[in-house]
C-alpha cells in the first residue's frame, strides 16, 4: 500500500467536497442564478460539473495508484494539476492583482507534490 497515493486520495477526496458543497453555492449557484446568457450560463454549468467530475475521478484514481503502481497516470494527474495552479496562480496575479482571493492553487500544487514523493518512493523500493 503506498500510503503517499492514500494520501493524495483523501485529499482530492476534500477537495471534491469543498468544491461541491462550498463552492457550489458560492460560484455555480450564483452564476446560475446571474443574469448573464442562457447559453453562458450552460457553459459554466458544464464546465463546473466537468471540473466536479475530474476531482471525483482524481480521487478514485489516486486510491487505485494507492495499490497499483501506474507511472503514467500519476504523472498526467500530476500535470494536469500543476496546470490547474498555473491558472489559479495566472488569473488570481493578473485579473485579481494577488493570488489569495483563489487559493486553490495550494491544495493543486500539494496533492501532486505528495503523488510525485509515492510515486517516487516506490520507484526506489526493491521489487
Amino acid at each position: 500500500m503506498n500510503r503517499w497515493n492514500l494520501a493524495a486520495a483523501a485529499l482530492m477526496a476534500l477537495t471534491f467536497c469543498v468544491h461541491v458543497f462550498a463552492g457550489g453555492p458560492e460560484i455555480h449557484v450564483a452564476i446560475q442564478g446571474s443574469e448573464l446568457s442562457e447559453y453562458l450560463r450552460a457553459i459554466s454549468a458544464v464546465l463546473w460539473h466537468a471540473v466536479t467530475v475530474i476531482l471525483a475521478v482524481f480521487a478514485l484514481a489516486y486510491l487505485w495508484l494507492a495499490r497499483h503502481e501506474n507511472r503514467a497516470l500519476a504523472l498526467v494527474m500530476i500535470a494536469t494539476q500543476l496546470g490547474f495552479a498555473a491558472l489559479f496562480l495566472w488569473y488570481g496575479a493578473t485579473l485579481l492583482g494577488t493570488i489569495w482571493p483563489m487559493p486553490q492553487w495550494v491544495i493543486f500544487l500539494l496533492i501532486p507534490a505528495i503523488s510525485a514523493a509515492g510515486t517516487l518512493r516506490r520507484r526506489a523500493l526493491p521489487a
